[in-house]
């Protein structure tokens, strides 16, 4: 078994505020090697996450409590962040 990269866990960390049923993170980030974003050292990520949190949103606040979650990871860590985000069932 593959184990996560640094980046991808303290994604994994941060998102674990919005209490997670599930939570899928695949660092993409070496399918945008050259890529302007890149230079900088920040990744390219894909999310998917299943929760409470997010019953009865809009796609839009879900998205945003997203980026709340991950907050300062945007400057830092997270060049793009491609998000799915769901209530269970």
């Amino acid at each position: 078994m593959n184990k996560d990269s640094p980046r991808v866990e303290k994604i994994r960390k941060a998102l674990q505020s919005l209490q997670p049923s599930h939570l899928a993170i695949v660092d993409e980030s070496h399918r945008h090697a050259g890529h302007e974003g890149a230079r900088d050292g920040r990744g390219h990520f894909a999310v998917e996450v299943v929760s409470e949190e997010f019953r009865g949103l809009a796609p839009l606040a879900r998205h945003r409590k997203v980026y709340e979650a991950v907050g300062e990871l945007m400057q830092t860590d997270i060049h793009a962040l491609s998000i799915k985000a769901s209530a269970p069932g």
